[in-house]
């Protein structure tokens, strides 16, 4: 009777942190699942929005295709993979340039968008990446753990369902940030009531346009979404075990071509584990950096403002080291 209890409490706590990320109780559960198989750790109620999201996919030979699906499909990925590699990486979680809180909290907004938790989830988690970066203590080592389970499986892991919130005290004054990351569902649901709502007014007003509803949520949220997700996350598996490595970093980060193209200019990851703070990642002109070069232009917009460049003697490293596989 007791272990039913157990049971029913941690399985309403895990549909209510579908929600409200605060209904997770750390360390407590984090410490009942530590032992054992990593794949014991994952909490499989927590879990079902991402499942729900991939199945989504599925509806797409019932919901057909058009070229406005397409169209938004591609925007929505190429806008929320930049505000994840522009501002969740890059700004929140290395402080590589300077803006205003109003442009921090739009860019977080898009962000929350892609359903890859809050700004400040992301930003502690990805800050403890890098102090202890193929490490047994790295949630996501390939090295270590896998390669499955740096792709998908360590942010299903009880323990690292909290904020790291001793690693985002500055960022964590922002009442506004703390509501996104506290309730993190509520954006991917608004997207999801957009997109609804303007393929059944396009379809009822604008039927030139061959689209519904249903159509652009498949698309346009479930597509998009499922891309964003398994670009992002080879950067954590992939990218740490194929690519070369022009800098002898402690960890095994490599350099991807591939991967800069799909992710907007993160797969020079060795670059960016040679030199974290900087707002450039490919420290070269031939080294195709598309969310640098979103970044140069808000800046000259006025946007943001003070990006942090890499300093010579950082991109020079090379000569010393040379290049390897």
């Amino acid at each position: 009777m007791i272990a039913a209890s157990t049971r029913a409490v941690r399985l309403a706590r895990s549909i209510a942190a579908w929600f409200d990320a605060h209904a997770v109780r750390l360390p407590a559960d984090a410490a009942a699942g530590a032992t054992g198989s990593r794949w014991r750790r994952i909490d499989a109620a927590r879990v079902v929005p991402f499942v729900a999201i991939h199945a989504g996919c599925l509806a797409l030979p019932w919901v057909g295709v058009s070229t406005t699906a397409l169209v938004t499909a591609g925007v929505l990925y190429a806008v929320r993979m930049f505000a994840i590699t522009g501002f969740y990486h890059r700004y929140f979680a290395h402080g590589a340039f300077r803006t205003g809180r109003r442009t921090q909290f739009v860019f977080a907004l898009l962000g929350a968008t892609a359903a890859q938790r809050g700004p400040l989830w992301w930003a502690s988690h990805h800050r403890h990446h890098h102090v202890h970066s193929d490490e047994a203590d790295d949630a996501h080592s390939p090295q270590h753990h896998g390669l499955a389970w740096s792709h998908f499986g360590w942010f299903m892991a009880r323990e690292n369902y909290a904020t790291r919130h001793a690693l985002v005290r500055s960022l964590a004054r922002f009442p506004e940030l703390r509501f996104l990351d506290r309730w993190d569902s509520l954006a991917p649901f608004a997207l999801v009531a957009l997109l609804w709502v303007a393929g059944a007014l396009a379809a009822r007003y604008a039927p030139g346009l061959h689209t519904s509803g249903a159509q652009l949520v498949a698309w346009g949220f479930c597509v998009s979404t499922v891309a964003l997700y398994h670009a992002t996350f080879s950067i954590n598996s992939l990218a740490h075990r194929r690519g070369r490595r022009r800098y002898a970093t402690r960890d095994a980060s490599r350099n991807n071509a591939w991967l800069a193209l799909l992710t907007l200019g993160e797969g020079w990851h060795n670059n960016h584990h040679h030199y974290p703070a900087a707002a450039r990642q490919g420290f070269f002109w031939w080294e195709v950096d598309l969310t640098y070069y979103g970044l140069c232009a808000l800046a000259c917009l006025g946007v943001i403002h003070d990006l942090r460049p890499v300093p010579a003697a950082v991109r020079a490293d090379v000569a010393a080291q040379g290049c390897e596989r």
